[in-house]
């Protein structure tokens, strides 16, 4: 196309861009009366920014390429370093990167889901038929710890008798400091050749999968398995993409290919990073559930449903979340 009919078919679109960054470039206090007129300005930023490449490659003339540079100079400075840019990040990141980079990592992911929930469920199947197992699991005082704790007599499941008292406040500090200690641990042991992560996986598999199936063989179904519904689908499911990563990273120091180890590594963890945020992300709620919700009145059927409505949802979400963002995913 001739720079004539490439400036004819894009110019209102161009002086449409313009007009928004000009109104947005005034002072803060005549920004705040500026409402959904801007919604349309993420997507004029993307046409203007394929314009300009467009212009660079076919050597139009360099009044038009510095006058397309500077539009975008100025809608990235509107869009990623004003004032509220941060939310509209974070909701691109839920709504499109972390579910793509998911689907883009898969094998990991595939090969971290089965690190885990083999020995869960070999150990937790062993642990229902024999009831002594559990003692080669974990040690004697946690299992009573446990077994306290999911008592059917319990008015507080999930907390033993020294946190009985505690609120539910407190308990979401800790259940934060905990789930993201796990799976920050089984994202960072990768560095030993993955050999950490693989480890991790496996030892959280069989500890879970023991607890739950002493618990499940000594009759406390109701008050462990109405606890744990709530929030196991978001808990387990950040574990098991915090071990992707993990993998991800010890690909890096087994496998650099042409790239110096280190460097390998700095690629790998970089593009690891996004699951590491995102997992965070799903342990913060997952703690918040279990802080407010998993020991609550409310009656088993209701968490039960709630339960298996967050699994189905989390499962459509990484899915179908994101696609065609890009064009590729």
């Amino acid at each position: 196309m001739k720079q004539e009919a490439f400036e004819q078919r894009y110019q209102a679109l161009w002086d449409e861009l313009s007009t928004q960054l000009d109104a947005m470039e005034k002072s803060r206090f005549k920004r705040r009366n500026l409402t959904l007129q801007h919604e349309r300005l993420p997507h004029l930023y993307r046409q203007v920014c394929n314009h300009y490449a467009l212009a660079r490659g076919r050597r139009y003339s360099p009044t038009l390429v510095e006058q397309l540079h500077q539009l975008v100079l100025r809608g990235h400075q509107q869009l990623y370093t004003r004032r509220g840019a941060w939310l509209w990040r974070l909701l691109t990141f839920i709504a499109v990167d972390f579910p793509s980079s998911l689907r883009t990592h898969l094998s990991y992911f595939l090969v971290a889901t089965l690190l885990f929930l083999v020995p869960a469920v070999l150990v937790g199947g062993f642990a229902m038929v024999d009831s002594d197992l559990i003692y080669s699991v974990i040690s004697e005082g946690q299992v009573e710890d446990m077994e306290e704790m999911y008592r059917p007599d319990n008015d507080r499941p999930g907390r033993t008798l020294e946190r009985s008292a505690e609120s539910d406040f407190m308990m979401f500090g800790y259940y934060i400091m905990n789930n993201i200690g796990i799976g920050f641990r089984t994202f960072a042991m990768g560095i030993l050749a993955g050999i950490g992560t693989v480890f991790t996986l496996i030892y959280n598999g069989v500890v879970l999968g023991g607890v739950a199936g002493h618990l499940t063989s000594v009759g406390y179904t109701e008050t462990f398995w109405s606890f744990v519904s709530g929030h196991s689908s978001l808990e387990l499911t950040a574990i098991v993409i915090c071990g992707a990563a993990g993998l991800m990273l010890g690909h890096g120091v087994l496998a650099p290919g042409r790239y110096r180890r280190i460097d390998a590594i700095k690629q790998r963890a970089k593009q690891a990073l996004p699951l590491v945020m995102g997992a965070g992300l799903m342990l913060f709620i997952a703690a918040f559930i279990e802080g407010f919700w998993s020991a609550s009145a409310m009656p088993n059927v209701v968490k039960y449903a709630v339960g298996i409505a967050l699994w189905v949802l989390m499962i459509l979400y990484f899915i179908f979340a994101g696609r065609g963002a890009d064009g590729t995913r």
